[in-house]
């Protein structure tokens, strides 16, 4: 019975825990876990901290390129030296990804200190109408992280569980907000609003047989 599912309309899940919609693979997780970002208590530390810089599409490093030039008002002195020189993406050999360049101390060349915290130079652009890319999707869904084969079309949705996220996480509880609900801006932008509903509806699901 390892393979079984249940079904829903558009929906369906094994024993396991693995629900999926439209072919695509969500975790268990996504839905039930608790989460807030709590920028007060964390400054941001995931931009800051880590082992590579946030995973890139080939369509946004080619944005990127683009708009590069709108995004240096933004950022540091060091980020802008190091964008203009080098540019902000490089190949990420373990992990095997493009993404965003990091400095040596693990900050991304994007970032940004707003008030103590970090931010997203590429955010703060365009919420000031000044380019129409909003960031990469990849930290748009952070903590969700999308696991992709283009070759077979295969997507997984998983929670990146990370100690430095336990303020988001007890903030999250507090405010009774559901990791699925939390990235609701971001996964409706990679997926649309029909396959968010279907999140939303499954954890209800859930929820109900508990």
């Amino acid at each position: 019975m390892k393979n079984a599912y249940i079904l829903l309309p558009g929906i369906s899940w094994n024993l396991d825990h693995m629900i999926v919609i439209d072919d695509i693979l969500i975790s268990k997780d996504v839905l039930e876990e608790h989460f807030l970002c709590n920028l007060s208590a964390c400054k941001g530390a995931c931009c800051w901290e880590g082992d590579w810089g946030a995973p890139l599409e080939q369509a946004e490093i080619d944005v990127l390129e683009k708009i590069s030039e709108y995004i240096l008002p933004y950022l540091s002195d060091r980020s802008k030296k190091v964008i203009t020189e080098e540019g902000g993406v490089t190949y990420y050999d373990e992990p095997g990804f493009h993404g965003t360049k990091l400095h040596n101390d693990g900050s991304c060349v994007y970032l940004t200190l707003k008030d103590g915290k970090a931010s997203c130079g590429i955010e703060q652009a365009w919420q000031d109408g000044v380019i129409p890319f909003r960031k990469p999707i990849s930290c748009h869904l952070y903590p969700i992280r999308v696991t992709k084969n283009e070759e077979t079309g295969f997507h997984a949705m998983n929670y990146d569980k990370w100690d430095i996220c336990s303020a988001a996480c007890t903030f999250g509880k507090e405010n009774k907000v559901r990791l699925y609900e939390f990235a609701r801006e971001a996964i409706t932008r990679a997926y649309g609003p029909e396959f968010y509903d279907s999140i939303e509806n499954a954890s209800r699901y859930l929820d109900e047989q508990s």
